[in-house]
């Protein structure tokens, strides 16, 4: 669980970068030795329905090597967009992270067994685009979904990855799972402790975290969209003027 003090001072930075300017933001440039580091914390989301586009196109954006690590298979695009559809949300649990641009940069997707004698198992899978790589989101991602795994009744999580896929088999190690190679293929299963206190306030917190993140990046946005809306009328008003002064 994240310590209050420190999810309330990330929960600060955070709001205050939003009110920076985006070109001020996304310059890189390093922060002086003397300033606070701020903890990392990751909001993300539970996606629900209506967010279907949003994941396909999350998808879609998979370079090919990608596409054959998440799924296994060089999937085409009408492949992917088949497996959207046939997402089941009242079954699975999808969460998702999403950049500054509301775009969704990284998701995984906990699918639990459809059979009631499996019942307490689930596997999970996961992306991340190119660009928001390093970042640790996987790993951040996997944890947010052992978490409400625990929560609703998981005793195992199961990962079938290439084993190629050094990345996921990583995350999956880190946690404490057993990975068994099976040539080109490996599964990976961890067994989960029973939910707690802890785990249950976690969640309630970390989501209620993700919302308020949301809503204030689309806040943002919207704001920074007007402007930039101002700015090219002006611009337009300019123009004009220019060529009919001339």
């Amino acid at each position: 669980m994240i310590p209050t003090k420190d999810w309330l001072r990330a929960s600060w930075g955070a709001g205050i970068d939003l009110l920076r300017p985006v070109s001020d933001r996304e310059t890189g440039d390093a922060l002086p030795h003397h300033a606070p580091r701020v903890p990392v914390v990751v909001p993300i989301r539970s996606l629900g329905a209506t967010y279907r586009d949003r994941i396909a196109a999350h998808l879609l954006a998979l370079p090919p090597a990608d596409r054959y690590l998440r799924f296994g298979y060089a999937a085409n695009d009408d492949q992917i967009r088949r497996y959207v559809a046939q997402l089941d949300f009242e079954r699975d649990e999808i969460f998702g992270v999403y950049n500054r641009r509301l775009e969704l940069v990284a998701m995984a997707h906990l699918a639990f067994a459809e059979h009631p004698e499996h019942s307490q198992c689930a596997e999970f899978g996961v992306s991340v685009l190119g660009k928001a790589r390093g970042r640790g989101l996987g790993a951040r991602l996997f944890d947010r979904a052992i978490m409400h795994a625990r929560n609703e009744g998981v005793h195992m999580v199961f990962i079938h990855a290439l084993s190629e896929n050094t990345a996921m088999l990583k995350i999956a190690r880190n946690a404490g799972a057993t990975v068994e190679r099976d040539g080109s293929e490996s599964e990976a299963y961890l067994a989960l402790p029973p939910a707690n206190l802890d785990s249950r306030v976690s969640e309630i917190v970390e989501q209620q975290w993700a919302e308020m993140d949301y809503r204030l990046k689309k806040q943002a946005k919207q704001f920074w969209d007007f402007l930039a809306g101002v700015q090219e009328v002006r611009q337009g008003v300019r123009a004009a003027r220019h060529q009919s002064a001339e």
